[in-house]
């Protein structure tokens, strides 16, 4: 059989593909590769339920009992790259070809959400702390460009792959419900919480932006605050751990993944506050199920950057505002670039005189 030429269009952006086997098993293995790559499939679509650096300074300080509402605009830029050699048996349509391939890709995303946190403070200690529960609701848009090139090899025949596909998402994503427990005895400050979420979002999973994550999961941690008054002086640690179930459409379960998010700050006045933020994210299991199909790829990354935080007097309420930014640094398996949270906060105003540790902040 003679080779065959054939030309694509995803989206505006012309593919193209030289190939000694028919037209249509080629796309078939294009599409398999670029969902093999790494970066696309380390906390499955390279992207977790767990957002790093939602949490920062004075975590686990006490808050005003009431209620509280903290609005959030988030921004992210990431890009990653993929070179995945591997030798397998692939499934495609109703052939099974042995083959070797190399896959080179890029990704690039970036999404805008606004994230709106309605909480309820309890007056009545539970367990000697100070109770809390929310619900965090994100809405906003997501886009992903992914370029791609696979070069393989069936048998003694070789053939390249190339393409490129933009997918852009506006909607909501999943909700999660949020509850904590705070303690505090003079400077020291410790908490625990619990998270979660159906997967109730925007997802699709022949999408490459989604909102929603397209499988339930359940976060669960504890955190420390020091805070002194007197001088200003604060520092809060925030661990947690993320057990996700299997997606359904995809049928590939994502390992537990670690995350510590960490915030230290000074207090120049009453009210306005600069340090530093940061966090870690690990996976700590590999990913499985039927639909895996690249094997473990465990995900890493880190984040560290500086913030800004000022509180605003406003008569029998106060709110605080908070700015901080992260540079992300040694990733495995998962996207990495920048991220920006803009955080303004409004609660009651405390029966003492204005001090930071009653604060929300995320």
């Amino acid at each position: 059989m003679g080779p065959i030429t054939a030309s694509t269009t995803s989206r505006g952006e012309e593919g193209k593909r030289r190939a000694t086997l028919t037209p249509g098993w080629m796309i078939g293995l294009m599409a398999a590769a670029i969902l093999s790559a790494p970066t696309a499939r380390a906390d499955e679509g390279g992207v977790s339920f767990w957002v790093p650096g939602f949490f920062g300074s004075l975590a686990a300080t006490p808050q005003v009992p009431g209620w509280n509402l903290a609005s959030i605009y988030y921004h992210t830029s990431v890009s990653a790259g993929a070179d995945v050699a591997f030798a397998r048996q692939v499934s495609v349509g109703h052939l099974n070809v042995p083959f070797t391939a190399q896959v080179n890709a890029n990704l690039n995303a970036t999404a805008d959400l606004g994230i709106a946190i309605p909480e309820y403070v309890f007056e009545t200690p539970v367990l000697g702390a100070q109770a809390m529960i929310g619900m965090i609701v994100p809405v906003g848009n997501a886009r992903t460009t992914v370029d791609a090139a696979l070069t393989a090899a069936v048998g003694p025949l070789g053939f390249t792959v190339g393409g490129s596909r933009t997918d852009d998402a506006t909607g909501f994503g999943d909700p999660a419900p949020l509850a904590t427990l705070r303690w505090n005895s003079g400077v020291h400050n410790w908490m625990t919480y619990i998270t979660g979420a159906p997967p109730v979002g925007l997802y699709s999973p022949t999408s490459l932006a989604n909102l929603g994550i397209g499988h339930g999961s359940i976060d669960a941690g504890g955190g420390y605050t020091y805070f002194n008054p007197a001088t200003g002086h604060e520092f809060s640690g925030v661990l947690g751990f993320t057990y996700n179930f299997i997606n359904p459409d995809t049928q590939v379960q994502s390992g537990v993944d670690m995350h510590f998010d960490w915030g230290a700050s000074q207090f120049l006045t009453k009210q306005w506050q600069i340090g530093l933020v940061g966090y870690v994210y690990d996976q700590l299991s590999c990913d499985s199920g039927s639909g895996n199909r690249v094997g473990c790829f465990e995900s890493r990354v880190l984040g560290v950057g500086p913030q800004i935080g000022y509180i605003i007097p406003m008569g029998d309420l106060q709110g605080y505002l908070n700015l901080k930014a992260y540079g992300e640094f040694d990733a495995a398996h998962r996207p990495d670039g920048w991220n920006v949270w803009l955080t303004f906060a409004i609660s009651h105003a405390p029966p003492t005189p204005a001090s930071p540790s009653h604060l929300l902040t995320k």
